[in-house]
């Protein structure tokens, strides 16, 4: 069985060389990832980063995984596009006015009933780190596709966070042990903790971390639906076992040098 790296963009992995390629791994990376390397198998939640991908053309060559990514033939998306102002319509290119698209959306609407649920529920939250959180991605995403490309419709999981999902996936394609970098927990008290913080389609460098109960949910359960497989939790700061589980345990980067170098 092989063995998976997956590439969570917590600013802790920054000492790690992504670039690098390491025989008899399988590579994970998460959203912007494809920045700074090219992965075996990059996932992508969000709208709008799943089309920057795709208009840099790396989804041309290289292995895709994107949420609610349908592909619709011969669809005149202008209908839809009277229910948005134009300055929150995104719109690919179309040089060769093909009919082949996907239609992604999130309206304000939606937007702000979550941010109305969260301040109800949580009022000591800083309401306009909050509005901006809730109101990430809202407008209508239309890519054009131009060519062949390399990408998959994640069927399951549905709405988790990257960094979960790809481990998800990466223990469907059976592998034997995953090791995960730069899966920072990060505290709503503290800086965001994002090494594309500050870019395009992230949040502003000045916002706040996340409460991360939902994404230890969704960790928790992928170690428990994947019992045989060898969790490796990789972390200079804290090496112990965070969540007391059984098949999941800390390293550090030291020690992943030598397992990648087999040396271990």
């Amino acid at each position: 069985m092989s063995k998976a790296i997956v590439y969570g963009n917590g600013e802790s992995r920054k000492v790690w060389d992504v670039t690098k390629d390491y025989k008899g791994f399988t590579t994970w990376g998460c959203n912007a990832a494809y920045r700074d390397c090219k992965v075996d198998n990059l996932v992508a939640i969000d709208y709008g980063i799943q089309q920057e991908i795709y208009q840099s053309g790396y989804a041309s060559n290289n292995s895709c995984w994107f949420a609610d990514w349908s592909t619709l033939e011969q669809f005149h998306p202008e209908f839809l596009m009277m229910n948005y102002p134009r300055e929150l319509i995104f719109q690919t290119d179309n040089p060769n006015n093909s009919d082949i698209c996907v239609v992604q959306g999130k309206e304000a609407i939606d937007a702000e009933r979550n941010y109305q649920e969260m301040i109800k529920n949580f009022p000591y939250l800083d309401k306009e780190d909050v509005k901006k959180k809730c109101y990430k991605n809202v407008g209508l995403y239309v890519t054009w596709l131009q060519e062949n490309d390399k990408i998959k419709n994640i069927k399951y999981p549905k709405a988790w966070c990257a960094g979960a999902t790809a481990m998800y996936l990466a223990c469907q394609e059976g592998v034997s042990d995953v090791y995960m970098l730069g899966f920072d927990l990060s505290s709503y008290d503290e800086p965001l903790n994002n090494i594309y913080k500050g870019t395009d389609n992230y949040l502003p460098e000045e916002a706040k971390g996340f409460n991360v109960d939902n994404w230890l949910v969704q960790l928790i359960e992928i170690f428990k639906n994947f019992p045989d497989t060898q969790f490796h939790w990789v972390d200079d700061h804290n090496n112990e076992n965070k969540l007391q589980i059984k098949n999941v345990k800390g390293i550090n980067y030291k020690t992943l040098d030598k397992v990648c170098q087999g040396r271990v």
